[in-house]
């Protein structure tokens, strides 16, 4: 078995995070890409490594290493000489985790609603309510996720307030940024947080959210930079983005239409 094996899903916000700690620390890893509409990771198998039936999982020499925050952690624990991600001052790295924390409280969770909502609820809504049902109960993390959503969608009550969340992280993340002087959330160097917010700020640009930062170009000219690294391509394969999965969202967003909210 190699070093390091992944099983993640291409459009996985949490498995891009770590697939890109991976490439930046230019580690050979064999990766098993689950189709989550299939249920891969709900097997008894993958269960068997992750009971919250999530992706992604890390195995090292074997052993599971969950959530992509602890896995990028863990990374850096064991490759910290290797394209340092963390500060090497204690204080900056209590810093960098309260960033972290607040990442994966605000804006993570809340990339989830417009996700579903736009690209995954006509596969839900092809469903009928047994069906749908069934599903939900199958999910040891998202039932309760799922169930407010519905084969409807999420009404725009709950749109409007994930929208508040994302906004309140752009907010931050401008903060962040003027705090540091740039080019990146701590300053000249690249950290794990910069990481764990990517794949938010590069899912709202793909979902036709962009213009949420359009106060804060600072945030515009960080996107770039980090699409420009040589670990954002290996991350970032075709499939990747929504609207590579899903040709209703390629054909909206060629079109212009505004997000419907």
């Amino acid at each position: 078995m190699p070093e390091f094996v992944l099983y993640n899903a291409p459009q996985s916000t949490c498995s891009q995070r770590v697939r890109y700690v991976l490439h930046a620390k230019g580690r050979v890893f064999e990766e098993h890409r689950l189709d989550l509409f299939k249920g891969d990771q709900l097997k008894p198998e993958y269960l068997a490594i992750n009971p919250n039936g999530v992706v992604p999982t890390l195995l090292h020499d074997g052993a599971p290493v969950t959530d992509s925050a602890v896995i990028m952690e863990y990374l850096e624990d064991i490759l910290g000489s290797v394209t340092p991600l963390r500060p090497g001052d204690p204080l900056k790295v209590a810093e960098m985790r309260a960033m972290l924390r607040f990442i994966d409280e605000v804006p993570t969770p809340a990339i989830r609603v417009p996700s579903y909502n736009l690209a995954f609820l006509p596969h839900f809504q092809a469903m009928g309510d047994e069906e749908f049902q069934a599903l939900c109960d199958s999910k040891p993390l998202r039932r309760e996720f799922l169930m407010k959503m519905g084969r409807t969608g999420f009404p725009k009550a709950e749109m409007d307030e994930t929208l508040a969340r994302l906004q309140r992280g752009i907010d931050r993340m401008a903060a962040w940024l003027a705090a540091s002087g740039g080019p990146w959330l701590m300053g000249a160097e690249l950290s794990l947080a910069d990481i764990a917010i990517m794949p938010v700020i590069v899912r709202m640009d793909d979902i036709r959210l962009a213009g949420m930062w359009r106060e804060a170009p600072a945030i515009g000219r960080w996107l770039e930079r980090i699409r420009q690294t040589p670990a954002f391509s290996a991350t970032y394969y075709h499939g990747s983005l929504l609207t590579e999965k899903y040709p209703h969202l390629a054909a909206a967003a060629k079109r212009r239409e505004p997000m419907d909210a």
